[in-house]
């Protein structure tokens, strides 16, 4: 089965258990196979959203060491895709976990993402396939 891209608002969401969609994502994480796949920029938004949880922060580097998340690599050589997908996209304001995952989906061929940020996801597109499959798909 194809890899699922994960974004930081599902890692919130499963990880804070007053997350207003904690139920939600957890239902749905039950049902991926795992690995999901991410990358750094979305760890460090995730961990910035959980600064005031550091018991889920610990559970989030749990979730890397024991493989229910693997890092897609990011070098330089993403530089000038993430520079002309922040010109495109300058006015919905993406964050640079958003461009990252774009980067990855297109470069890894996946185009299912874990995300609450539909707002963003339902615009952005990956060369070649169109629109992503969006998980959960309404809100």
């Amino acid at each position: 089965m194809t890899p699922v891209l994960v974004d930081a608002g599902p890692l919130v969401a499963v990880l804070a258990k007053r997350d207003q969609h904690h139920a939600l994502c957890v239902d749905i994480l039950k049902t991926l196979p795992p690995p999901l796949v991410t990358c750094w920029p979305v760890i460090t938004e995730t961990t910035y959203l959980l600064q005031q949880y550091p018991e889920a922060i610990q559970s989030l580097f749990r979730m890397l060491e024991h493989g229910l998340l693997t890092l897609l690599p990011l070098d330089a050589t993403a530089a000038p895709w993430l520079a002309q997908f922040f010109e495109q996209y300058h006015d919905q304001e993406p964050q640079l976990a958003d461009a990252a995952l774009v980067y990855l989906a297109e470069r890894e061929k996946l185009d299912r993402v874990f995300t609450l940020d539909h707002r963003h996801f339902r615009v952005f597109r990956i060369a070649g396939t169109g629109a992503f499959q969006l998980l959960p798909d309404q809100l």
